[in-house]
């Protein structure tokens, strides 16, 4: 049960380890694809966020979000492999960030395309988000296992 358990481990994580990758290979001096496809979709929830909450929130560059998300997804995912509760708390943090801010389903109208297929996305993450969960909670329900501490010998006299 442990290797299959760990080849699980395996195939999740290298979701997350091939698209941290792939951004890091063409991060280049502005942060690649990834900040100018990031940009628009970034700029629109920070401008329902503070239209709605009247919080201003800091202008931050796209290049160094690129690269957190690298480091969340590649380090989360790697130490998510050796079934460490810090690593899927790593890929829940990306997860809860990236995914509203991705996959906006909800600035379009529901008749058009691009709203089925964000709207596909975004619940596909969220089914990675319940995953995470189901993983932290059952590596928190399971008992440490405990030595066993050998009784001590009677003397004889």
């Amino acid at each position: 049960m442990g290797f299959v358990s760990f080849a699980g481990r395996v195939l999740f994580a290298s979701v997350f380890i091939l698209s941290a990758y792939q951004e890091f290979n063409d991060f280049g001096v502005d942060g690649g694809p990834a900040a100018k496809a990031l940009k628009p979709k970034y700029n629109l929830f920070i401008n329902h966020i503070t239209s709605h909450l009247g919080v201003n929130v800091p202008e931050i560059e796209m290049k160094h979000v690129i690269a957190a998300t690298i480091t969340l997804k590649g380090l989360g995912g790697l130490l998510f492999i050796f079934s460490s509760s810090f690593g899927a708390c790593l890929l829940l943090l990306y997860l809860s960030f990236i995914t509203p801010v991705v996959y906006d389903f909800y600035n379009y109208d529901i008749e058009k395309p691009e709203f089925v297929q964000l709207f596909m996305k975004f619940t596909q993450n969220l089914a990675l988000f319940g995953a995470l969960l189901f993983f932290l909670g059952m590596k928190n329900s399971i008992p440490k296992r405990q030595s066993k501490k050998k009784a001590p010998k009677a003397k004889t006299v």
